[in-house]
């Protein structure tokens, strides 16, 4: 990738939205809100759908977030897909074709790492196209 910004955000917002409990699975739909700092700063808007094991811990999630601000100076727009399976890894990429204002054509991976005390960082690998 040809740039890469990096910072933290916050969870400003966790807002659940349906639950669905079935036999050997709970079933989850949230609306979180971010806030992001440092080479990207801004907003995302997250829709995520989860499910839960049996012993209430998180097994999966999917969700779309739109983040808008400013990434390196440029100002604009673009939504990111996550996809996590339990604790073994999450993939989170922006979705080409979504970029807006001076972020149109971006494309990359979103990494992020929570520390021991719940802090959240971000490294984002982009290009613009």
């Amino acid at each position: 990738m040809g740039f890469e910004a990096s910072g933290s955000f916050e969870v400003t917002a966790f807002e659940p939205v349906e639950t669905e409990e079935r036999e050997g699975a709970s079933f989850g739909r949230v609306r979180i809100t971010k806030a992001f700092t440092g080479g990207l700063s801004g907003s995302g808007e997250v829709r995520m759908l989860s499910v839960g094991g049996p012993s209430g811990e998180p097994a999966s999630y999917v969700a779309v977030e739109q983040v808008t601000g400013e990434l390196d100076g440029r100002k604009g727009s673009f939504v990111l897909q996550h996809a996590a399976w339990d604790t073994t890894g999450v993939t989170i990429r922006v979705v080409p074709g979504t970029g807006t204002g001076e972020l149109a054509g971006i494309t990359g991976e979103f990494r992020l790492t929570i520390d021991g005390s719940g802090t959240h960082t971000y490294v984002l690998a982009y290009e613009l196209g």
